[in-house]
């Protein structure tokens, strides 16, 4: 059954590349989120470490996660040179998603009056197609070819 699964989504690749690394992107970005919220939910309530420090260790740690998977099954760039700076680079968009992602739905609640977890959605998905052409085209791009 596995065997048969690997060879459909070989196939995808081979046809259609430029949707299955859109595919790898979103669940990519899913797996960093699950464990995001996993690591906070146990630093926060199992570890009883304050919220705060929580969600900081486990935004760094879901970043690692992020950023291997990203880099080396979403855009195959499996170089080890420079990984440092594109890692800095990375760190960089994500802060700076966070600030965008704290805009976007500050402005979606208050100015378009959408519910705060309608704005979020929206947030993300902008946030998520932005990225995906920045981590694509400038962080990436050695071994891409959307």
């Amino acid at each position: 059954m596995i065997g048969r699964a690997t060879d459909f989504y070989t196939q995808l690749n081979e046809r259609y590349p430029a949707y299955t690394r859109v595919f790898r992107f979103l669940l990519s970005g899913g797996t960093a989120l699950g464990t995001d919220l996993v690591l906070l939910y146990l630093f926060t309530d199992i570890f009883g470490i304050w919220y705060l420090a929580s969600a900081v260790a486990a935004f760094i740690l879901a970043f690692g996660v992020s950023f291997m998977l990203h880099k080396f099954w979403t855009f195959g760039d499996h170089s080890r040179e420079g990984i440092h700076m594109q890692m800095g680079i990375y760190f960089l968009v994500a802060v700076t998603n966070l600030v965008l992602n704290t805009l976007l739905v500050f402005l979606f609640v208050e100015w378009v009056t959408l519910h705060y977890l309608l704005a979020q959605i929206f947030a993300s998905a902008l946030i998520a197609i932005e990225s995906f052409f920045i981590y694509h085209r400038f962080i990436f791009q050695k071994t891409t070819t959307i």
